[in-house]
């Protein structure tokens, strides 16, 4: 009898139905020489500090617990969240438990998601369920279709074939548990305010306030560009010069005019030819989420649920993809499926191109297709029919039969021999492939000119301002978290993305396709961001969660989350060890921790919430350190309203400030300060004067 474990219930009962003849028990189902049962995710959890440090019967957060760095990471089974229900997490994991032991059970097969976090959610369970050895087989499923399910039971391999990705499985595990845990704790007892410390959400939120802040501090400015405008037969030709005014030189700009349509310009080389025009790759998840999100608005959370369940029903392939290419052994599947498609219609041909088949572009999973389950259109909701349509129709523009014919000219025009402008535009003249598929290039109508044909020049200054940068999209915030490291682009469907999928193999991208949405969704949970239609914006707790994060020295740059990623797959090449990689992360949240030192005047120490710095100079009472700044802790007994904020203007007011305050009227001289009004930093001091704190310029 061989026992699969399935990641969820739904899994479980296409397996079910595909071995067939299988009985439905309480938490599993029986029959044909199989038994089929289910987790439902993560049934364990690494366990809390307080484990760690003998305090679980106290569980408060304090620095005395931090940092921990546990000699072995220990995990336990998660709490029910509902305690009434009788198919909670601990009777299913007794199932499981007890199904392993069955002495007529023989093999354990791991039918967890096919990627790390799946790999390691069932292995998990099989170690604290298993008593003794049994051989452990591993089922990878890139989709549900009963076809895809029977040939993967009949080609299992041996588990240990997948220990690297579980070892990447349990390193990323480890590492984020240590700078979640250490890092949300410290940065909360520091600031008094709950701050979610993680080692990708801290960029991704970071990413978005740096474009916000540069969009709120953009100051526009107005320049003169020199354009041409001229109808040639009812088309507008409209040139261009590459020089720039500024907004004082009106004057000089429109001389430039005057000498450029002294003359007529002349048209020097006019190349026009015949073309054809490829359509996009198939999709990866988050370039599937891009279009989603531009076209239908669907944020990334809608996006990956609904394609999640169409996966689940069977009618497409694995979502958590990262690759847009397809595997040379899949020839024969894609086939059938071709067969499948033409029935319904559409023109479609296999065909062999390394732009399609690319095994060195493929990690783990191939990209996002049909399957050879084609729902009937009465069994897909009107959202599920958005998503499935969109997947079918670039599969259909991908092997249509039908080429996408253009005809493509560019124009050369000589100014005076002062300037040449070159001018491009394209006409479909057979559409192709884009009666299936969006074609959202737009390009010039041009007019119809020969070599030597004059044309009249009308150059006038035209007033331009200069832009501020966008707000990210879903669509530009993917690109930009596929690759930080390179220039966000907000269509990257170019032959040569050699550099895209170098920099996913390398774990340079901030998440992955399984973990980003999640991340996302946390961020806006957490009200760090919010999106609005297609668009992300910053939100009042990410300013304050990115500004706290950089006043405490806490590096969680791109960089750093790239450096982490990298030491992932080399965990899952076998290049180093998991415990090499979360070493790593020890040595960088040590970092944190270390005591700093200061002179008086660069010091930003300002302690943790609740930290007496001393007497009241106007009452008597603590001055403690608050989530605002320092107060006097009796102020409601004794009406004291003393307080000093712990940030003014842009720099932290340490504890050693608020004390020679309080002692004796005066602080030292602090270095940092920057005005808001002029951006300029200063020095200064503060002295008491009534029940505030101001600055004191004087030496």
């Amino acid at each position: 009898m061989q026992l699969i474990i399935a990641e969820k219930p739904s899994l479980a009962a296409n397996i079910s139905n595909s071995i067939g003849s299988m009985k439905r028990k309480d938490g599993f189902y029986e029959g044909n020489g199989y038994i089929v049962t289910w987790v439902f995710g993560h049934l364990f959890s690494l366990c809390d500090v307080e484990k760690y440090t003998g305090t679980e019967e106290n569980p408060r957060w304090t620095m005395d617990n931090l940092p921990c760095f546990p000699e072995k990471f220990l995990f336990e089974l998660k709490k029910d969240k509902n305690k009434n229900t009788d198919a909670g997490v601990k009777k299913q994991f007794e199932t499981i438990s007890r199904l392993c032991s069955r002495d007529d059970v023989d093999t354990i097969i791991n039918a967890g998601d096919a990627d790390r976090e799946g790999e390691i959610i069932v292995r998990l369970c099989v170690q604290n369920a298993l008593k003794s050895p049994k051989p452990i087989k591993r089922l990878w499923l890139p989709d549900q279709t009963t076809e895809t399910i029977l040939e993967g039971l009949s080609d299992m391999k041996d588990g240990s074939m997948y220990d690297n990705l579980a070892d990447e499985g349990f390193a990323r595990t480890y590492i984020d548990w240590l700078y979640g845990v250490n890092l949300t704790r410290y940065a909360t007892l520091k600031t008094g305010t709950l701050m979610r410390i993680g080692r990708v959400i801290v960029p991704i939120v970071k990413a978005i306030y740096d474009r916000d802040m540069a969009i709120r501090n953009f100051k526009s400015d107005i320049y003169y560009a020199l354009v041409s405008k001229t109808d040639i037969d009812g088309i507008e030709l409209e040139l261009t010069s590459k020089h720039k005014f500024d907004k004082n030189d009106l004057n000089r700009a429109q001389r430039s005019c005057d000498v450029l349509n002294a003359n007529p310009g002349i048209v020097t080389e006019v190349k026009s030819k015949k073309d054809t025009l490829s359509p996009g790759k198939l999709y990866s998840l988050s370039k599937l989420q891009n279009v989603l999100g531009k076209k239908y608005k669907m944020s990334m959370d809608e996006s990956l649920k609904i394609v999640q369940d169409l996966y689940e029903k069977g009618y497409v392939t694995y979502p958590r993809t990262n690759s847009e290419y397809l595997a040379t052994a899949e020839h024969g599947k894609i086939k059938e499926i071709i067969s499948l498609v033409s029935k319904m219609g559409y023109p479609v041909e296999f065909k062999n191109k390394k732009t399609i088949f690319d095994d060195s572009k493929i990690e783990s999973h191939s990209a996002l297709t049909p399957t050879r389950k084609i729902p009937a259109k009465e069994h897909l909701n009107e959202k599920e029919s958005i998503v499935y349509g969109t997947i079918l129709r670039r599969f259909v523009a991908v092997f249509c039969s039908e080429e996408c014919k253009t005809q493509k000219t560019e124009i050369t025009i000589d100014a005076s021999g002062k300037e040449q402008y070159t001018v491009k535009g394209m006409v479909i003249a057979e559409p192709g492939w884009t009666k299936y598929d969006d074609y959202t290039k737009k390009d010039k109508l041009l007019p119809k000119l020969t070599k030597g044909d004059e044309v009249k020049l009308n150059f006038v200054p035209t007033e331009k301002e200069t832009s501020p940068p966008k707000h990210y999209t879903i669509e530009t915030l993917n690109n930009y978290l596929k690759n930080p490291f390179r220039e966000d682009k907000a269509n990257i469907e170019t032959e040569d993305d050699a550099a895209e999928y170098k920099a996913i193999f390398e774990g340079l991208e901030l998440g992955t396709e399984a973990t980003r949405t999640g991340i996302i969704g946390n961020a806006r949970a957490s009200r760090y961001i919010e999106l609005k239609k297609d668009v992300y914006y910053i939100l009042p707790a990410g300013e304050k969660l990115i500004e706290s994060v950089k006043r405490m020295n806490i590096s969680m740059d791109k960089y750093k989350t790239a450096t982490l990623g990298k030491a992932l797959k080399q965990v899952f090449r076998g290049e180093i060890s998991v415990d090499d990689s979360v070493e790593l992360a020890k040595n960088e949240i040590s970092q944190v921790f270390q005591t700093q030192t200061y002179t008086s005047e660069n010091d930003i120490d300002d302690g943790f919430i609740g930290d007496v710095i001393g007497k009241c100079p106007l009452c008597g009472g603590n001055v403690i350190r608050t989530t605002f700044g320092y107060g006097c802790s009796a102020y409601k007994d004794n009406n004291c309203r003393f307080g000093v904020s712990n940030v003014i203007c842009s720099r932290v007011i340490p504890k050693s400030a608020v004390y020679n305050i309080i002692t004796s009227g005066r602080s030292q001289k602090l270095t940092g300060f920057i005005s808001p009004k002029t951006g300029k930093e200063f020095s200064a001091a503060f002295k008491l004067e009534g029940d505030r704190a101001v600055f004191d310029f004087s030496n």
